[in-house]
């Protein structure tokens, strides 16, 4: 399927938080996420007794229509930024094709007609 509109919306937060966000998604029209566990290593990074202490993250993935993508990055910008306990950073990518998905996946232009 071709879909030209189509994002993927990578959204990573501290660990704890990634309910939280596919929550947002949802409310702002996604049909769906994928929360990976991560672990983050900034130039914060710490060591003690020569072990790595890395803080847990979780990725918050959905395939959303650039309009979607927009709605969700502004919330995420206000609720779970970066000042913020969640530490809330986010991206898209564009999708180009896809396999494996509903034809009107929520969040396509499609999908809301």
């Amino acid at each position: 399927m071709n879909n030209s509109d189509m994002k993927a919306l990578f959204i990573v937060v501290n660990a704890g938080f990634a309910e939280q966000v596919v929550d947002l998604v949802r409310s702002k029209g996604a049909s769906g996420a994928t929360i990976i566990n991560a672990r983050g290593i900034s130039s914060l990074h710490k060591e003690i007794m020569g072990i790595s202490i890395d803080r847990e993250k979780e990725m918050v993935l959905t395939l959303v229509d650039s309009d979607t993508a927009d709605k969700i990055m502004e919330t995420v910008k206000q609720s779970t930024n970066i000042k913020s306990e969640a530490h809330g950073v986010c991206f898209t990518l564009p999708v180009t094709k896809t396999v494996g998905l509903r034809p009107n996946h929520a969040g396509t232009p499609e999908a809301n007609k």
